[in-house]
């Protein structure tokens, strides 16, 4: 019983951490414990019969398959547990989800004893956790006229799994806990420096906030045991940024409830609240626990006696309070009025929080119980050959007549399910959509894993095109905790029908590209619907959504995603942009103009940013859709001209055959599939048959952003304002400056090119800088750190063909060694320029970071507090955002440049270009 000594040991351990013992996944040690409870003399067995009965995971663990054999053994009578009755094994078969416990219960429902298969039965019409096989089983049984058989399938046709379900509580008591003033990152939530934990949820929970809002929290609870914590946003939005499950596994953890008393560590049904709402990805995490999210908006714009917004000595909006929800108010939420109130007091309609959709995932525990149970319902009643009864709320469908359609309306109404055939859809609109391409991510894949034990899912969707597994965001350190972690997610993925980022079998070369890159070279369709597990899954070919590692689970093993039809916001450009200036200016210029054009009104919050960028090729593009993440948006749609698309789809074929080339492809021939596809849709755009996507010239926006390229006249720089008087305004990505706002003085300690925000092109716009640097003054003396992360392999391999590798090797201290990685972060930096693996790098947080106190120049896209850098007592660290020549430049510098230094530096370099399309870009 070598295992289960090393799990006392590891039990022990943990005890020193204020932990738990770890919940149990792998089949070897359940085997052992198994053992030691039939040995009723066993000085163990006490203790191996909680940890069978309370501890082990379920789903399609290998550990859930040795807990439904011993239990089935019991039901037959073939096992004989005094502590565990036929009727209590029932009952934990009904509580582990689906897999394993659905084939024992579909053995004993279809076997010899009648008392037996009844008593299966009457647990089946329980479960939701079905798969085809599953299904089959059933059908087989029932077409051989199998009564038992029948009397499920006419129970799931009936949906009784739903509707003998407690209804939701009309009152909910709750009580309010300030997490934080200004917008919450789900970084706060769930750092990125612990994704390492993850998977552990009892050990990642303890990461949340901080030690002492944990305490707080626990003494609302003891103050108010009968009243659910409000997590709130105070004046901000909750969970912007990064579309995290751990973070609402988190919240759900110390606020929410048990989801079985067989399952530990598993909440749900947290409820969080802002004063300007829940981020949209959030949001959908938030479903999939069955909570509850709510728009506060108890800070509103200050008006003066002739109606005018009141405005401060910037120009700002001057707030007060609606009313108050400060740490301890106790509130009511009515799901009958769906109003809030405090006590008799009626504060704000919350209906968006409780539409009949929401309500069924409140009422189910989580929104995959209403994926799965619609799909069983809809395959009972086909089997049986009836009309099933409308039990779940009909989809709302929004169809405006005469009305055009906008980019994404187009790409919805194309991959749409389940809704009223031939029925045009417009914004607002509920809609099932087939998922094309499929993206995980490496600090949430794990718990993607997990989530597709959970749902008893062994295999991806025949539906989606292709699914990718990345490697990036543990790949600038190789340290332990990454030996530990990635290749036992890497081969789980790579069994279940994903491209991995590493082979398992050790094949083929890593591949530590940015997720992002790789599901833009693989969408080889610009109607494709992608879900990635990062909230920059924003494609410049398709339409994106980043989504937490349930989502990102349900898509691999459903094939779908399940949404409203987003508005959108169309973004256009005139003018022409100044020699010296760089697109991400303009990307930065987009978000600043956008806001004086909207009176500090960020538009985009929650909407689909329709951005008619026409002559760049999808790499340049991306760093348009990229930011998109940053301004709030749910996604983003570049509109292409057809030579351009073309373009950016050759560029992606050759990149798909350098993996083919690596030994990346499968059994199933996925990348050349996806070759396939793009040679097929480049013929349609040559021929006419089917031109790049265009919205109609009728569509109908929210609104429509013109940006003035004309008035950029200086680099733009994102700041995270730390200094700032108002709390809720620092840490945000809308403070955008100009260059000359920091007189050419600001300190730099630490320069960053790399992340998702660059391609090529700035790497050679680096080489070509140094090179620059030197001709005028004799040589490159970095005055700061200069850390460079390109984002591709590919990218390098280009470099080096083409000689700008070498330059770049001429003045680095550091070059990758993929032979010898990194076992260890770096935490102290010389003034030199590092050239490290290609990855995320700093913007991660979670392996490399700046030191303490840093100011940062970074090309990459996040400014939370603790990210990047981190404070120290005396200093805050703070990461400015801009484009790469400025990076460089104050790096060299050691300091800001002025404009007059930037423009003199970037003489002759051929700078990221754009120039607006001059073709009509609608349809």
């Amino acid at each position: 019983m070598e295992l289960y000594k090393e799990y006392l040991k590891e039990i022990e351990e943990r005890k020193g951490q204020g932990l738990h013992p770890k919940p149990i996944d792998g089949a070897e040690l359940l085997t052992e414990i198994v053992a030691q409870i039939k040995d009723v003399n066993h000085a163990d067995r006490a203790d191996s019969l909680k940890f069978f009965i309370y501890n082990t995971l379920p789903g399609t663990t290998s550990a859930a398959s040795v807990k439904a054999k011993f239990l089935k053994e019991i039901i037959l009578g073939e096992e004989s547990v005094a502590e565990i009755t036929p009727a209590f094994a029932f009952e934990l078969l009904s509580h582990m989800k689906g897999g394993p416990s659905i084939i024992a219960l579909l053995d004993l429902a279809l076997g010899n004893n009648e008392a037996i298969a009844n008593q299966a039965a009457e647990v089946l019409k329980t479960q939701v956790y079905l798969y085809d096989a599953d299904m089959e089983r059933l059908k087989v049984a029932f077409d051989n006229g199998n009564a038992v058989a029948k009397n499920i399938l006419e129970s799931y046709a009936k949906a009784e799994f739903f509707t003998k379900l407690p209804e939701v509580a009309e009152e909910i008591k709750v009580v309010t806990f300030i997490a934080g003033e200004g917008d919450i990152s789900t970084d706060l939530l769930s750092p990125g420096n612990q994704a390492h934990s993850r998977s552990d949820r009892e050990l990642h929970g303890k990461c949340m906030i901080s030690a002492q809002a944990q305490e707080e929290i626990k003494a609302l609870q003891a103050q108010h045991p009968d009243k659910s914590v409000m997590l709130i946003a105070e004046k901000g939005t909750m969970g912007v940024g990064s579309s995290r499950m751990s973070g609402v596994n988190n919240v759900a953890l110390w606020t929410g409830k048990q989801a079985s008393p067989y399952v530990p560590f598993v909440n749900f049904a947290p409820i969080v609240g802002g004063t300007n709402g829940i981020s949209p990805i959030f949001l959908t995490t938030v479903d999939v626990t069955g909570g509850i999210g709510i728009d506060l908006k108890n800070w509103v714009k200050k008006t003066d006696a002739n109606g005018e917004v009141v405005r401060d000595a910037n120009g700002e909006p001057v707030l007060e309070q609606a009313y108050s929800v400060a740490t301890g108010t106790v509130l009511t939420i009515n799901t009958k009025t769906k109003k809030l109130y405090n006590g008799d007091q009626e504060l704000i309609d919350i209906s968006r929080s409780f539409t009949p959709q929401k309500m069924e995932f409140i009422k189910a525990g989580g929104s995959y119980a209403i994926v799965f149970g619609k799909k069983i319902q809809t395959f009972a009643a086909k089997t049986l050959g009836v009309t099933a009864p409308v039990v779940f709320a009909p989809s709302k469908e929004v169809s405006n007549e005469r009305q055009g359609l906008t980019a994404v309306e187009k790409i919805f109404n194309r991959n749409a399910v389940g809704n009223t055939p031939g029925k045009v859809l417009h914004a607002g609109s509920d809609v099932r959509v087939t998922v094309n391409i499929v993206g995980s991510q490496d600090t949430t894949g794990l718990m993607t894993a997990q989530e597709l034990e959970s749902m008893a899912a062994t295999v991806i969707s025949p539906i989606v095109d292709a699914a990718y597994q990345s490697g990036c965001h543990t790949a600038s350190v190789w340290d332990k905790k990454a030996q530990t972690n990635i290749p036992k997610l890497m081969k789980f993925m790579n069994d279940f029908g994903l491209i991995t980022a590493r082979d398992p079998k050790g094949v083929y070369h890593s591949m530590t590209d940015v997720i992002h890159k790789v599901l833009n070279d693989i969408t080889v369709d610009e109607w494709a619907i992608i879900i990635g597990g990062d909230s920059h899954t924003r494609m410049s070919k398709g339409v994106a959504f980043g989504a937490d590692s349930g989502t990102v689970a349900l898509a691999l093993a459903t094939g779908e995603a399940s949404m409203p039809i987003p508005q959108s916001v169309k973004v256009t450009f005139k003018g022409k942009m100044a020699e010296y200036m760089d697109f991400r200016d303009v990307v930065h210029a987009t978000q600043a103009q956008m806001l004086h054009q909207f009176g500090g009104e960020n538009v985009f919050q929650g909407r689909i940013i329709e951005v008619h960028l026409g002559t760049l090729t999808a790499d340049q593009a991306f760093t348009f859709t990229d930011w998109t993440a940053e301004m709030k948006a749910k996604a983003s749609i570049c509109i292409s001209e057809d030579e351009t698309l073309i373009e950016s789809l050759e560029i992606a074929k050759s990149r798909i055959q350098i993996m083919i080339d690596k030994g990346m492809d499968n059994a199933n021939k996925v990348l050349q599939g996806l070759i396939d596809k793009a040679n097929q849709r480049i013929a349609e755009i040559q021929s006419g048959e089917k031109p790049a996507l265009r919205p109609d010239a009728n569509a109908k926006y929210y609104a429509e952003v013109v940006v003035d390229l004309d008035v950029i006249n200086e680099p733009m720089i994102a700041d995270p304002d730390v200094n700032n008087a108002d709390v809720s305004k620092r840490y945000t990505h809308d403070t955008i400056r100009p260059l000359s706002f920091y007189g050419g003085t600001k300190t730099v300690d630490l320069g960053f090119i790399g992340s998702c925000m660059v391609h090529k092109g700035d790497m050679k716009i680096l080489a070509q800088m140094l090179k620059n640097v030197e001709a005028q003054h004799g040589e490159v003396k970095f005055n700061a750190p200069l850390v460079v992360a390109p984002p591709t392999y590919n990218i390098v391999d280009e470099l080096k063909a083409e000689g700008d590798w070498e330059v770049l090797q001429k003045y680095s201290g550091f070059e990758f060694n993929d032979d010898a990685p990194k076992g260890a972060a770096r935490t102290e930096y010389e003034n030199m320029l590092y050239l490290e693996r290609p990855g995320c790098n700093l913007c991660m947080g979670n392996q490399e970071k700046a030191s303490k106190g840093d100011t940062v120049m970074a090309t990459s896209t996040r400014l939370f507090q603790g990210r990047v850098v981190e404070d120290t007592d005396t200093k805050k660290g703070e990461s400015l955002l801009s484009s790469t020549p400025v990076v460089v430049l104050s790096t060299i510098l050691g300091r800001t440049p002025s404009i007059e230094e930037y423009k003199q530096a970037v003489q002759g370099i051929n700078l990221t270009k754009f120039m607006p399309s001059h073709k009509l870009l609608v349809k």
